[in-house]
């Protein structure tokens, strides 16, 4: 009881933030004057996709949690606005303007800025029991038009999502980008007819792509970003690029393909992570992060990420767990892996959630 009403307090104590001519919220917010910003470097005054379109999941089961719609009202009227703006190609651009209501630059991302909107489309579909129709529509064009205009095959045919910037795509696939494949095979049940197996092989050919990221390195772990271009395939080129903050998107990813397919070849690839953090991470104060991960010596940057404990290493241990623990039908994944329970048709939590 001491932590939802602290959550009910928290939530009501960020609706200032929603304070805007569109009910786009803002990035920043200081909670006593109440008044909210944008981050400065983000095109021109604008709210980025990933933040704004990552509240969905929180918010809907807040308002369940305390009766008071206000907190599912907020995230209802951000879908309202996107819905009715227009798409250039179906896509999404990672920045909108919550004054005007405008797209700012066109560039849009699977990976950071953009990423977890994709996946609280899918995740609201399958939280609310298969009653949010709005969330799957979006969910499913959305991924169409990725389809359609950002993914693409290698010369030796690894499938890779670019970026898109104003009809142009940067042949660069980030870290955080690897999620995705998860998020496709997660989708897959409720495909389009005769696409479920589509997706899930779509979520198979990523989690391919992102371990040859890892495995084409020294240390076995992944770059921040890595390309496809100059005669390279799946290889960091810039500097800025080699380093390995302890992410878990590809574990991610290899979890629920784990779960989805039960093919051995995810935990033999989890395990290669863990032994690459063994190897190359633990120091003795716990694990850290790397700057450049193909030198042969360690590059520590002497951080542990809170997302190394949350995510990354609770996918590893849901890979090799059964089934039954935190089963995907009645529980579901935030963007930072904390546990939400699936809604049932009548409103109530699934069994088994008590558990």
């Amino acid at each position: 009881e001491i932590f939802r009403k602290k959550a009910v307090e928290l939530g009501l104590k960020l609706l200032p933030a929603f304070h805007t001519p569109t009910g786009i919220p803002r990035a920043l917010l200081n909670m006593k004057s109440g008044i909210g910003r944008n981050w400065p470097w983000a095109s021109g005054g604008s709210s980025i996709l990933a933040e704004f379109g990552t509240l969905h999941l929180e918010f809907i089961h807040l308002s369940h949690l305390s009766g008071n719609p206000v907190f599912a009202e907020k995230v209802t009227n951000i879908r309202t606005v996107l819905n009715n703006l227009e798409k250039p190609q179906g896509l999404y651009p990672n920045y909108l303007n919550p004054s005007s209501g405008q797209w700012g630059q066109y560039h849009v991302s699977v990976g950071g800025l953009g990423d977890s909107f994709y996946e609280y489309l899918l995740k609201s579909w399958l939280m609310s029991g298969k009653k949010d129709l709005e969330a799957k529509k979006m969910y499913f064009e959305a991924v169409q038009a990725i389809e359609t205009h950002m993914i693409r095959k290698s010369s030796t045919g690894l499938t890779y999502i670019a970026e898109w910037k104003g009809g142009l795509l940067e042949h660069k696939m980030g870290h955080l980008t690897c999620f995705a494949g998860g998020m496709f095979a997660l989708g897959a049940d409720d495909a389009p007819p005769g696409m479920t197996q589509h997706y899930l092989q779509l979520g198979a050919e990523i989690a391919r792509t992102c371990h040859e990221s890892y495995n084409r390195t020294f240390v076995k772990l992944g770059p921040e970003a890595f390309r496809f271009d100059g005669g390279v395939e799946a290889i960091a080129t810039r500097q800025n690029e080699k380093y390995y903050i302890l992410r878990p998107e590809v574990v991610e990813t290899y979890m629920y393909m784990w779960r989805l397919t039960h093919d051995p070849k995810y935990r033999k690839w989890a395990w290669e992570a863990v032994e690459a953090l063994e190897n190359h991470c633990r120091v003795n104060g716990g694990y850290s992060g790397l700057r450049d991960v193909y030198l042969s010596r360690e590059s520590y940057d002497d951080v542990q990420q809170s997302f190394f404990l949350a995510e990354t290493l609770k996918y590893l241990y849901l890979i090799f767990s059964d089934d039954d623990l935190l089963p995907l039908e009645h529980w579901i994944f935030n963007t930072e892996a904390h546990l939400l329970p699936v809604l049932c048709s009548d409103g109530k939590e699934s069994e088994g959630n008590e558990q």
